[in-house]
């Protein structure tokens, strides 16, 4: 793609999401999220693969639909109050259509089912902005909008997700459809804490972002697609398969590591709010997203390549792809669970 093409769309997506960010209209919100979707369909077709072409055009129909709803819902709460502002959503038949129209543009259960068979069609860096940039403004217009949404719709979102996440990742070959779920069990963790605790909601965000980041520009620098590509990435580069196995674990929610801080921080304010079940099903929904992690650990560490061919040997291959965002993002994957303190201070 020409870089100045490259520069407008990248630049376009970063428009949109400040646009719907700072704005308290719907309209405005509106326009900034179409920009947004917009701006990155030309970066899911770039490739010109079949594949890609249907993911981008599946992906284009669910966020107009999305889109569609978000306008019809804003018109209908300006026909009731006489006024455009998000934050007084006076309408309980609006703010539920706003909030199951941006759950599905996020990909929340049981909105969910576009979202593996869209990533599965993409290149892993779009990928990794369709899993973590894209999620930025409508996660906004739901904290914005948390307070006139029903807590029993989102409670039930929040649970359903992490559960669909934990189930279908479970029998997948696919490592962008084992991310894609693991994006929406992580959605759905989000979800749960919004209505009690919403500087909980932008910690777990941060912490996702920056282990999906990891996990897609690892599996990028690997060339990995498939689970059985994983067993061969040790001779090519022991040291990036250690830490890809930690970043995954992470992922999983397993202490010592990072992604252990949002999931305890999470079931411990809902413990406080005197919800022990609601808690107790997260907690064994998160359960079986760490199996199929460990799945993924245990074909990058413990298996080898099924078969040796002599002539190809791509450990000699130089790496063109820049180690700096791989290096930052992995380590603060591993190591910001001692610092949750002061993470915690930062936030309220």
């Amino acid at each position: 793609m020409n870089p100045y093409v490259l520069m407008i769309l990248l630049s376009s997506l970063g428009l949109g999401t400040t646009l719907t960010f700072a704005s308290s209209h719907w309209l405005l919100a509106w326009m900034g999220l179409e920009i947004n979707t917009l701006a990155i369909v030309p970066l899911m077709a770039q490739y010109h693969h079949p594949r890609a072409v249907e993911a981008t055009t599946k992906y284009f129909l669910i966020q107009a639909t999305a889109a569609a709803m978000i306008l019809f819902a804003g018109t209908t709460n300006a026909w009731i109050s006489g006024e455009w502002d998000m934050n007084n959503m006076s309408s309980p038949i609006a703010a539920t259509m706003i909030m199951i129209a941006l759950a599905l543009k996020i990909g929340l259960a049981p909105m969910h089912f576009w979202m593996p068979e869209v990533l599965q069609g993409l290149d892993l860096l779009t990928g990794l902005i369709l899993s973590t940039w894209q999620k930025l403004a409508p996660l906004a217009l739901i904290i914005q909008t948390a307070q006139a949404i029903d807590p029993l719709l989102l409670t039930t979102l929040g649970l359903m997700s992490t559960l669909a996440g934990g189930w279908g990742g479970l029998n997948q070959t696919q490592l962008r459809k084992i991310l894609a779920y693991s994006s929406i069990a992580h959605m759905g963790w989000m979800i749960i804490v919004l209505q009690y605790a919403p500087q909980l909601t932008l910690i777990a965000l941060g912490t996702y972002i920056f282990m999906t980041s990891a996990a897609f520009l690892t599996l990028k620098s690997a060339s990995a697609t498939k689970i059985n590509t994983l067993a061969v990435i040790w001779p090519n580069n022991p040291t990036l398969t250690a830490t890809t196995a930690l970043v995954l674990l992470s992922l999983g929610g397993l202490p010592p590591l990072t992604g252990f801080m949002p999931k305890w921080l999470i079931l411990q304010e809902m413990a406080k709010q005197g919800l022990p079940i609601t808690a107790t099903i997260m907690a064994l929904a998160a359960l079986l997203s760490l199996y199929f992690y460990l799945r993924l650990c245990y074909a990058m560490t413990l298996t080898i390549s099924p078969n040796t061919t002599n002539s190809f040997t791509p450990w000699r291959a130089q790496m063109t792809q820049s180690s700096v965002p791989l290096a930052l993002s992995t380590t603060i994957a591993l190591g910001l669970l001692p610092v949750t303190p002061a993470i915690l201070m930062l936030a309220t």
